[in-house]
């Protein structure tokens, strides 16, 4: 299953809905989330800095990694980011395969 990272930002909005329901209640609620999607989440970790949150979620595929993002920045509470994390394997794939490729310019 298709790998991910999301990195949130909290508004305003979502700091108050945070402090109320506290970093639990908001683990479980992206569980519950990602699970409804047919997924998983590896990992949830709250941080300081350009992100609030650091969460690793396995998902079917890109169409349900979109729709989570989507709903979570639609709703005022966060804005999202959303990384497609690759394994070694995969990169290995991606570069055994050979085509031709021609730079701008030249």
């Amino acid at each position: 299953m298709p790998k991910y990272l999301v990195r949130a930002t909290y508004t305003a909005e979502g700091v108050r809905g945070l402090r109320g329901e506290g970093g639990t209640a908001r683990v479980t609620a992206v569980r519950n989330v990602v699970n409804k999607l047919g997924g998983e989440v590896e990992a949830f970790y709250f941080a300081f800095g350009e992100y609030d949150a650091y969460v690793v979620v396995d998902l079917p595929d890109n169409a349900s990694a979109a729709s989570l993002g989507l709903a979570v920045s639609g709703s005022g509470a966060a804005r999202t980011g959303t990384v497609v994390l690759l394994t070694p394997a995969e990169v290995d794939e991606a570069v055994s395969k050979e085509f031709d490729y021609r730079p701008p310019g030249q």
